[in-house]
């Protein structure tokens, strides 16, 4: 799709469809917490942000280091504050947990919006950080082309890495958690320990999400850590379904190209004054969770399962031998 149109419209699309692969990536991170785990996060843009942030500090400096000193500081600085956020709030469940991560996340939200003369050189206050300098090798400004494939790879490789995660040892103590965590430590395991990993490694997916939405818009904003950007990953990971991997990523496309095709100029001339985008979006939010409960992929693989079940009635049908006349 991105490549079907003229020059202008392509460049267009091309930066749409960066957009998603990135918020695909975010949105990847937050499933393996929720839906693997079945730890509900309100403060999950703080690892997107802190990736982010990360990555512009250190491309802002007058002799910026190379890439891999970048993702490799992006890498250590979302998994120490996944860390750190696991250590403080993973002592409780259930909502106290999602009480803790969201007051950390505005606490963060606040110092960085803040204009105090003495963060303001490292937050950039309510400007954000301007003039990041991107490697010329990866300037979506001049090879948009480039950036596209760049980040499609990002999210095809750590959607591999996630699968083969949830597929081991590992994952599957995951799922035991979630689904009954006080058997699990019956069994023997260290659940905390595995809950700290399961959040250090879903910060980490998370950082470099916001790494990758720096290098593409050259800024970073104290929005990057608000919590309407973690609604935004709660949202695109029931939308797509939970637990699916794949599915929050479908959300995360299916919100962005709603979004955009909501606030077009088409769509902006045909619905009436009254009639926002925000509110149409919340009533497609409403009707996508009553009829399609398990989410996207939840249809899909229920669609699947009955064109399965049909085809092999008729392959029964075929096979019965005809009755004589």
């Amino acid at each position: 799709m991105p490549f079907a149109f003229a020059a202008d419209t392509t460049r267009f699309w091309q930066g749409v469809f960066i957009q998603i692969f990135i918020l695909a990536i975010y949105a990847l991170s937050y499933d393996l917490l929720m839906g693997y785990t079945g730890m509900i996060s309100f403060g999950h843009a703080l690892f997107f942000g802190a990736g982010g942030y990360t990555a512009a500090i250190l491309l802002r400096q007058a002799e910026p280091p190379s890439m891999l000193i970048v993702i490799a500081a992006v890498i250590v600085v979302g998994a120490t504050i996944g860390a750190a956020v696991g250590a403080l709030s993973l002592r409780v469940s259930g909502v106290y947990f999602s009480m803790i991560t969201l007051a950390l996340a505005e606490i963060f939200f606040i110092l960085f919006k803040a204009d105090d003369p003495k963060l303001k050189p490292i937050t950039g206050g309510e400007i954000g950080l301007q003039g990041i300098v991107v490697p010329a090798a990866i300037d979506a400004t001049t090879y948009r082309l480039r950036f596209y494939f760049l980040t499609l790879a990002c999210m095809v490789g750590l959607y591999y890495a996630a699968r083969r995660l949830i597929n081991s040892p590992t994952g599957r103590v995951f799922v035991a958690i979630r689904e009954n965590e006080p058997r699990a430590t019956a069994l023997g395991y260290n659940t905390l320990h595995f809950k700290l990993l399961a959040t250090s490694i879903s910060s980490t997916i998370a950082a470099l999400a916001g790494m990758l939405m720096v290098l593409y818009e050259k800024s970073a904003s104290f929005e990057m850590l608000s919590v309407n950007l973690t609604i935004q990953a709660l949202l695109m990971t029931i939308i797509g379904g939970i637990g699916t991997l794949i599915g929050p990523m479908l959300g995360a496309a299916t919100i962005r190209l709603l979004d955009h095709g909501l606030k077009g100029e088409f769509m902006q001339a045909l619905l009436p004054a009254w009639l926002r985008p925000d509110l149409v979006f919340g009533i497609v939010y409403v009707v996508l969770v009553l009829f399609f409960p398990a989410g996207l992929m939840g249809a899909i693989r229920k669609l699947r399962g009955k064109t399965s079940r049909s085809s092999v009635e008729r392959l029964r049908q075929a096979m019965k031998p005809k009755a004589e006349s």
